[in-house]
């Protein structure tokens, strides 16, 4: 089944706090994803935009406050169940030395498998199919260690898709690709967002990159959510003042049209440009 032919559930969060060793990183936080939009979580580096994603795929635990899947908490879910709902693809993730693009596709399709019912047609459609619309096809018989980074991150993005979980949670998936390799990466989840429907929440540094592809963005600072909604509405030179610290112009992408932002440093001011 497609993530198109399946109710995408709404995942959202209620009053959550979150904190490591008595460290309280996020709090009081509340956040509804949009199901069926490509929403980007944005903010300095420490305000918590990883820790949150932790949290709503269950990989942390709150201290207070609840993850709901469709109105029912995260933590009630069998994990076998949520893995079928819900995929995540963490930072820089590390395949077994030796493992194959095939055999690391084909890990996808684990939440879908039960003691007798082991690999099926079902099974070999969805790793032919996920493998396909990644351009990963005739890669299937390479080590996952011998691929560059931008096919290493396309192989993984495939074991997600092979998941087909109709939520889908990226951590900086565009981290140590090149520019080119970064917007592949990008287009692809939407791709998979306008094709398939699926819901996606992602955690981005480049702020250009989550205005152009984002439908919805939230916007964070220590700990909070400071801003959510379309990037037109958002993104603006006193938001990014506030959650960057950073003096900026925002003018209209020219491919894209939505808020470009640059940056204003101490250098490179053009002659007659505002101070």
């Amino acid at each position: 089944m497609t993530v198109t032919e399946q109710n995408v559930p709404e995942l959202s969060a209620a009053g959550l706090r979150l904190a490591y060793d008595g460290r309280v990183v996020v709090d009081d936080l509340d956040l509804t994803v949009p199901p069926g939009k490509v929403t980007v979580i944005v903010g300095a580096n420490a305000c918590g935009k990883s820790t949150l994603l932790r949290a709503l795929a269950r990989l942390l635990s709150p201290r207070a406050g609840r993850v709901l899947l469709d109105g029912r908490a995260l933590s009630s879910i069998p994990t076998r169940a949520l893995a079928r709902r819900l995929g995540i693809l963490p930072q820089s993730p590390v395949a077994p030395e030796g493992l194959t693009v095939g055999e690391l596709v084909g890990q996808g399709r684990s939440p879908h498998q039960t003691w007798w019912r082991q690999w099926s047609a079902d099974d070999e459609r969805a790793v032919a199919r996920a493998l396909e619309c990644t351009g990963m096809t005739d890669l299937a018989g390479r080590a996952v260690d011998e691929l560059s980074g931008g096919q290493r991150q396309r192989a993984w993005i495939a074991m997600a898709v092979a998941q087909e979980t109709p939520v889908l949670l990226l951590d900086e998936p565009t981290t140590y690709l090149d520019l080119a390799h970064q917007v592949d990466v990008l287009d692809l989840v939407v791709d998979l967002n306008r094709d398939e429907g699926r819901t996606v929440l992602m955690v981005l540094h480049d702020l250009n990159q989550a205005c152009r592809y984002a439908d919805h963005i939230v916007a964070m600072k220590a700990g909070r959510v400071v801003a959510r909604g379309a990037p037109r509405e958002v993104v603006t030179a006193a938001l990014v003042a506030d959650v960057f610290g950073l003096e900026c112009e925002i003018v209209p992408d020219p491919v894209s049209g939505t808020p470009l932002v640059i940056p204003i440093g101490r250098h490179h001011r053009a002659p007659g440009a505002p101070a």
